[in-house]
């Protein structure tokens, strides 16, 4: 799903010609194209929708909605790593998770031995 997401404007640069932002959406933080709004500032709120400034927002509406999304997942949906989510969908763990020992008691390994002869007939 692709959601309208409000964010607050991090910094405004230029690339490539085109007016750009560093939109934080609580927390994560996305370079977004600021042509629909070239009068936006820093420290305002807007609306982004695929990568697109599309509407200002005010503060307060802008961390409810945010918050709302939180509450209901929707952040983690929109902003998730993809790959994740598709491994918890097919009720698999995510094998790159932040713990780097995520089994600190492993079976040992199997003892190794020396390869054998082929005999020739």
């Amino acid at each position: 799903m692709c959601l309208a997401v409000p964010g607050r404007v991090l910094d405004i640069g230029e690339k490539d010609g085109t007016r750009m932002a560093t939109v934080d959406f609580g927390g994560v933080q996305k370079e977004v194209c600021l042509e629909y709004l070239p009068d936006l500032q820093v420290g305002e709120y807007a609306i982004v929708h695929v990568g697109f400034a599309l509407q200002r927002l005010d503060e307060e509406s802008a961390k409810q909605t945010l918050e709302l999304f939180a509450q209901l997942g929707m952040l983690q949906e929109e902003f998730g790593d993809p790959w994740e989510q598709a491994a918890a969908a097919g009720g698999e763990p995510w094998p790159f998770a932040d713990d780097p020992d995520p089994d600190p008691d492993p079976a040992p390994e199997p003892a190794l031995t020396a390869p054998q002869e082929e005999v020739q007939p």
